[in-house]
């Protein structure tokens, strides 16, 4: 499909990148037309895993090839070819890649021959992930028979409508059969091949979407323990941290909280995307409920009193769960900025202790240095009034007129300044220099 749009003179308007994509978008999946009676085996693989998705699409391709049959183009998400007598339909997703095979309907028996025996064109490919889903719709003609549903189903989870103009009948139990395979039967009362084939394609997609929506309950009931765990230690911590003063205490329960807030965080991000996909899959399964257009039968429930009953509460554990991971995380933040609140306090408050002890261990420092510099000054004056005494007596013993004592006793003053002097000038040029 081409993007380009021509105007006057043959003139092309240029498109957006991704114009082409949005528009082939909404025709992505269309519905294809199915002749009644029909059998469809619908299978599911988890292909999220690295490198699944690539291979398993390698392997369609090769097989394609070796049969000579349509190529696979490299952006397919879609493919749909007829092989010698049955019809694969091949779709890749997110996280999961679907093979539905159409073949043709042996008898007038429900699910006569057996899923099991009809499955052989699966094992014509390698299996490109877990299995997720495996279902086996039988589409038959209703011919005003009288279908006994107990003898099919499960009585205790059976779950039957109509669709909103009473044209198909479709139920199912949502359990496996021997063989593994979920069981849907589908009555048509004049449908016709396309309205055939939109039933059929979203019954089919309700039952896959229907179990991925439930992967996500797992995920929660693993989570649960180490929540309600972390829940009841934040209570303890809280309460003990109304009786902590000392730093070493509050720092231990600092940490401590960070240890819960990390594990917790851990949980939530690995259940992230597990939970907004569960999510997604739910609102996607009422969507097609809504399609449909149900239409109660008798006393027996319908598809959506059926999932309602038995999904609501699933989703709501999974909803629960996130609230639960998102409330406890701002609990654990608060109660970690509290804490640090507290030791960010009392580490002040040893620093303004100890900047208190440094001015009072510096003011003793400076008693002392002041102490020392007033006996440095005597020690060195009394040396240089002992070299200047030498001096006068040297000159007194040459003949020189001099008072040894007088001119050594008018000295030491003059020493005593001129040393004080200079010491005190050093001093203050070692501090200029800080």
């Amino acid at each position: 499909m081409t993007a380009d749009v021509t105007i006057k003179d043959g003139a092309r308007l240029t498109p957006h990148p991704l114009r082409a994509a949005v528009l082939g978008e909404v025709h992505a999946r269309p519905f294809t037309p199915v002749q009644t009676p029909r059998r469809i085996l619908h299978f599911a693989f988890d292909t999220a895993a690295a490198d699944a998705a690539r291979a398993d699409r390698t392997a369609l391709a090769d097989f394609c090839a070796r049969r000579g049959l349509e190529p696979l183009q490299p952006a397919a998400k879609q493919y749909r070819v007829t092989l010698d007598g049955p019809a694969l339909r091949w779709e890749q997703h997110s996280e999961f890649t679907t093979y539905t095979w159409e073949l043709p309907a042996e008898g007038e028996t429900p699910f006569h021959p057996t899923a099991a025996s009809l499955a052989e064109p699966m094992a014509w490919l390698p299996q490109p992930g877990p299995l997720l889903v495996a279902l086996d719709l039988h589409l038959l003609a209703e011919d005003n028979k009288k279908i006994a549903f107990e003898w099919l189903f499960d009585r205790a989870s059976l779950a039957v409508a109509e669709n909103s103009d009473r044209q198909a009948l479709f139920a199912t139990d949502f359990q496996t059969d021997p063989a593994g395979f979920v069981r849907i039967l589908v009555l048509d009362r004049g449908l016709g091949p396309e309205r055939a084939g939109a039933l059929v394609q979203r019954i089919v997609e309700l039952e896959t979407y229907r179990t991925l929506a439930l992967l996500g309950l797992p995920e929660a009931q693993r989570l649960s323990p180490s929540i309600s765990r972390i829940e009841t230690r934040l209570a303890e911590v809280t309460e003990e941290m109304r009786g902590t003063e000392k730093l070493i205490d509050n720092h231990r329960l600092l940490d401590e909280l960070t240890a819960l807030a990390a594990e917790l965080e851990a949980g939530a991000a690995a259940s992230l995307f597990r939970f907004g996909a569960s999510r997604a899959y739910n609102e996607i399964v009422q969507l097609r409920l809504q399609t449909i257009g149900e239409r109660k039968v008798g006393g027996l429930p319908t598809w959506s009193s059926f999932l309602a009953r038995r999904m609501s509460p699933a989703m709501r554990t999974c909803l629960t769960t996130k609230a639960r991971q998102t409330n406890l995380s701002e609990k654990l933040a608060r109660a970690a900025n509290l804490l640090r609140t507290r030791v960010d306090v009392d580490i002040e408050r040893q620093n303004r202790d100890l900047l208190k002890s440094m001015n009072e261990r510096t003011r003793l420092q400076l008693r002392l240095q002041t102490t020392v510099e007033g006996l440095s000054v005597a020690a060195v004056s009394y040396y240089v009034v002992g070299l200047f005494g030498y001096l006068v007596k040297g000159l007194h013993d040459e003949g020189v007129p001099v008072d040894i004592s007088l001119a050594t006793a008018l000295f030491v003053p003059v020493a005593v300044l001129a040393i004080w002097f200079v010491v005190r000038r050093i001093r203050r040029r070692n501090i200029a220099g800080c």
